[in-house]
Order: C-alpha cells, then sequence, then structure tokens
C-alpha cells in the first residue's frame, strides 16, 4: 500500500506531507470544508494532481489529517492497493425519490460479492436518513462484509453538506467504496463516553427521523426546557446534548444527535431512526470522556487484527469535536497511540458515523461516536 497525503487552504497550492510519489489507479480521498468545495475549479485542481485517480469527496465538520484536525481546509489521501483492488459507486437521493433504503439496496447490489472484503461509505449528510440507508445497504451484502463509513458535515452551520464521485462536489450524493482482496484486512469499530442523566421518557410518537411526541408532549417543547437559555441557539446548543435511544429489542442503546427542528410541527429532526416506544434521556460529555472513548474505540478495532494497521479512517462526531474545544487533536492522538504511528491516517468530523457495534455483524447508524475503519494489506 502507497500512501500521499497533502492538506490546502483557501488561495494556496496543495501542501504535500508525504513524497509526492506517482501512484498506480489510486483512491484519492478528499475530505474539506464546504466552502472549499465550492470553488470553481475545485475538482479539476485535484484530477489534475492525480489523473487515473477515483476521486471520493466529502464536505466536513473538521478534517482529519495524521494527528491533526483543521478548519476551513481541505486533507487528501491517496492510496495505491498494491496486494487488493476496489471499486467505487455512487447514487443520488433525487433519483430515488428520497427513499434511503432503495438507494442503499440498489448501490450494494452493483458490487460484485466474490471476495468483497468491505464497504466504505461517504454520504450527504444532511437530508439522508442514515438509518434507512444502512438498512438497504444491508439487505443486499453478505454477512462477512464489513461496512463503514460516515455522513458528510457542514461545520455547525447545517446548510447542506457535499460529496462526489470523480466530478465536481454535489447535494444529495452518496458514494459507496468496495474493497476486495484476499490478504485485504480490514476491521472498523467505534465508542461514545457519553453518560445519560436527566428522567427517562418514552417515545410516544414518531416517524422514521423525526420525533414528534415524548410521553404524549411535544418532543420540541420538553427538550427546549431542558436547555433553558441555550434552545435559542438550536440545532447547534443540541451537539451538546443528544439522545440515548434504547429501542427495548435487545440490542445495545444508539445515540441520536438532532440535526433541525420544525418549529409548526414541533418536532426534531434527527440523524437516524428513532421508533416510538423506546426510551429516551439525555446525555452529556466531558473533554476527558470523549478522549478515553477515542482510545476505547482504537482498542475494540486493533484486538480483533492481525496485522499492523496501514491506513486508518476516522470517522468522529461533530458534537465530540464541539465539546473538546481547543483539545480535539487529543482524541486523535489517543487513536493513534493505540494502532501506532506506522499507520497513515485521514477522516473528517460528521453528522453521523457508520460502524457496527464490537462483535458485532450488521451496521449501525451512530452519533457522538469515534468510529475507525483500519486497514491493511
Amino acid at each position: 500500500m502507497k500512501i500521499v497525503q497533502a492538506k490546502k487552504t483557501k488561495g494556496n497550492p496543495w501542501e504535500f506531507s508525504t513524497d509526492k510519489s506517482i501512484l498506480k489507479n489510486p483512491l484519492v480521498l478528499v475530505f474539506g470544508d464546504r466552502f472549499l468545495l465550492e470553488e470553481e475549479n475545485c475538482f479539476e485542481e485535484i484530477s489534475q494532481l492525480f489523473p487515473d485517480g477515483h476521486i471520493v469527496i466529502g464536505s466536513t465538520s473538521g478534517e482529519i489529517l495524521k494527528e491533526n484536525v483543521f478548519e476551513k481546509s481541505m486533507v487528501l489521501t491517496a492510496i495505491e492497493f498494491e496486494k487488493s483492488s476496489y471499486l467505487v459507486k455512487s447514487k443520488n437521493l433525487a433519483d430515488f425519490n428520497g427513499d434511503d433504503e432503495l438507494l442503499g439496496k440498489t448501490l450494494m447490489e452493483e458490487f460484485p460479492q466474490k471476495n468483497l472484503k468491505h464497504v466504505f461509505v461517504v454520504s450527504e449528510g444532511s437530508s439522508v436518513n442514515g438509518s434507512s440507508l444502512i438498512i438497504g445497504l444491508e439487505l443486499s451484502k453478505k454477512a462477512n462484509v464489513g461496512l463503514s463509513g460516515g455522513l458528510c458535515g457542514d461545520d455547525a452551520r447545517f446548510e447542506k453538506t457535499l460529496s462526489s464521485y470523480n466530478t465536481a462536489p454535489k447535494e444529495g450524493e452518496i458514494i459507496a467504496v468496495g474493497l476486495y482482496g484476499e490478504s485485504l484486512e480490514v476491521t472498523s469499530a467505534n465508542y461514545g463516553g457519553w453518560s445519560v442523566f436527566g428522567p427517562k421518557r418514552t417515545i410516544t410518537k414518531s416517524e422514521e427521523n423525526i420525533l414528534f411526541e415524548l410521553d404524549g408532549k411535544p418532543a420540541l417543547d420538553l427538550y427546549k426546557q431542558y436547555l433553558g437559555d441555550k434552545a435559542k441557539d438550536l440545532p447547534y446548543s443540541a451537539l451538546f446534548y443528544p439522545l440515548n435511544v434504547d429501542q427495548h429489542d435487545g440490542s445495545q442503546p444508539l445515540v441520536r444527535t438532532i440535526l433541525n427542528i420544525d418549529e409548526a410541527s414541533n418536532s426534531m429532526i434527527l440523524a437516524g431512526n428513532v421508533p416510538e416506544g423506546s426510551s429516551v434521556q439525555l446525555m452529556m460529555s466531558t473533554v476527558d470522556d470523549i478522549a478515553d472513548g477515542a482510545r476505547e474505540a482504537a482498542k475494540l478495532a486493533v484486538e480483533i487484527r492481525e496485522k499492523k494497521t496501514e491506513l486508518a479512517l476516522l470517522v468522529s462526531c461533530v458534537g465530540r469535536k464541539l465539546v473538546m474545544d481547543q483539545r480535539t487533536e487529543d482524541e486523535v492522538e489517543e487513536v493513534i497511540d493505540v494502532i501506532g504511528k506506522q499507520a497513515a491516517v485521514t477522516g473528517f468530523y460528521s453528522y453521523g458515523e457508520m460502524a457496527p457495534f464490537a462483535s458485532q455483524g450488521a451496521c449501525k447508524l451512530h452519533n457522538q461516536t469515534m468510529t475507525l475503519t483500519l486497514l491493511s494489506e
């Protein structure tokens, strides 16, 4: 595996942090600030660097490169697989009338299953229902094929997210990278580090990822009561207080972040599904708890590996970044301390993370977690 990495800021050329090697048929992952991705000739500049590259682009709420976390930048990681292969496919929500599950099923069906080890997803993050997307993806893949990835971000603006494959970044796009090879080893894991507090309430009215009522009362009104003065800053302030959702079906509780609010219907739009009958509690965290959570995620991903990690793809939630503030890089450093400094590291801060729970095969949508996908040939 040969890897080239670089970073770019507004008005400046790409700065390479590795040797600027010529790569054969590289997979090029670009994660960047939405405003930079919207600049004219953004895609053309990248394609000139890697004319035969397969370029996957996603907007972020923060960019990860090596041990650093950046803002208002673009980070690039180009990978030449020497013993493995890959295939990239993409679909747009506009072509599926908003049917996220059908999109996921259709997208996964385009991948030949022979020797398919893992699928990494870079999805638009502002209008997709991540839970339904994953359900569709899982329907069409074999149980032994891994699935991970994340929903693109837009800092804490929640205006729009962009993504693309071999074209200029656009809205509504969902990209999947299929990874193939007998010697290829891919492991993934996630962990949060958040604690519940306050009364436990029951979801009495919801539709997929829209939450209308808790204990028979308007959900948004109740949530605003908890936030107090911070309610005026919704949906931004909700990133500090996500919801712990227990579906009472034997599965582990899921964390859900509020992406937007609807004053007219007194409802909240979350990144993933919140089924009726589930119990809900507020959550909060500290800088140290989040850093410890990132370390735990790395341990879970490493303990099931046989080879040392060559490439680490990190997807962490924008809410974690806001809590960490000036210490955001602490969680990335904790990950590197566990996986080893030999690994090339990249990734982004997201509106949702995709990964299975530890020791479980099926992928789930998470919020407020650090999710790792570790690769080696």
